[in-house]
């Protein structure tokens, strides 16, 4: 465990920082307004794509940055800005389909994408694609037009298969294309760029690779936390950082952390990663730990 209060804070969304009835618990709203009056930086890191931030943006007493579509995504939440994107481009997602096609077979797909000109279009969808959760927000295309443009995200369908199992059916033969992982246990998966992830996406911020508007409350923790900023001009300190999740696609997150916590309703892998395990989002676990420093 850090010994001291850390620079940054790092919280998944679903399954995280919001219940199991979409809001945030008071008690993590007050710990995250505590946060940032502190100085320290506090970071939302979601597989949500950015049309979806809003919706726990206004619940909370801030609007931080966040990392969002598992990190393909870097997002102002407070002006809308996106600070850098990653995509993945249409051979790889060619080459991922025949591999769906092959190994799971009568999958569904769908590609989220980005800054497209009709708002239902961000998010396409195959006439046999169905979806995990409820959402009137796609447009269906044909199976071919999913993979015909750069996307942040590539998901695949199996009502009624573990996702846990679909990604096992794939493991070993799509590595070398993208990332696969998954933030729901209800037959999807995702496929983002090689390399992209929330720990990538964190990295990137506290390393000053990207660079943080001058009016996010909390940049100057955030590039203590990374220790370095743009070339290195400021002096490097041991890293504080504290980062909350309950899905795989949180698991690199956990480990990129100092201190990497866990949900009580996370499942068992991410348990088995974590430094420490806390209180179900329900409970609110996250402003249970936090407690701690911000007392």
């Amino acid at each position: 465990m850090t010994s001291s209060r850390p620079l940054l804070v790092a919280s998944d969304v679903d399954g995280t920082l919001i219940g199991t009835d979409h809001l945030v618990p008071a008690a993590n709203r007050a710990v995250v307004e505590d946060i940032v009056a502190d100085g320290a930086s506090f970071v939302l890191a979601t597989g949500r794509p950015p049309r979806w931030m809003s919706q726990i943006v206004d619940q909370l007493p801030v609007a931080p940055l966040a990392v969002c579509a598992n990190g393909a995504v870097i997002m102002d939440t407070d002006s809308g800005e996106f600070l850098a994107t990653t995509l993945l481009q249409p051979d790889a997602l060619v080459e991922l389909d025949g591999i769906l096609r092959a190994r799971l077979p009568g999958s569904g797909i769908a590609a989220e994408r980005l800054g497209r000109d009709a708002a239902d279009a961000d998010f396409v969808a195959s006439p046999d694609y169905e979806h995990a959760w409820i959402s009137l927000e796609h447009l269906e295309v044909g199976h071919d037009e999913v993979l015909s443009e750069p996307v942040l995200k590539l998901l695949a369908r199996v009502p009624g298969m573990p996702s846990a199992d679909m990604a096992a059916a794939l493991e070993g033969a799509v590595e070398h294309l993208a990332d696969m992982t998954f933030s729901t246990t209800d037959g999807l998966i995702e496929f983002a760029p090689r390399g992209v992830t929330k720990a990538s996406g964190l990295t990137a911020l506290t390393s000053g690779e990207v660079a943080v508007p001058a009016s996010a409350r909390s940049a100057s923790a955030l590039t203590r936390a990374g220790g370095g900023g743009a070339g290195g001009a400021t002096e490097r300190i041991v890293p504080v950082t504290v980062a909350f999740g309950d899905m795989p696609n949180d698991v690199e997150m956990l480990r990129w952390a100092d201190h990497g916590v866990a949900m009580g309703n996370a499942i068992a892998s991410v348990h088995a990663v974590a430094d420490e395990v806390t209180l179900s989002n329900d409970d609110a676990g996250l402003a249970h730990v936090l407690r701690r420093w911000w007392v």
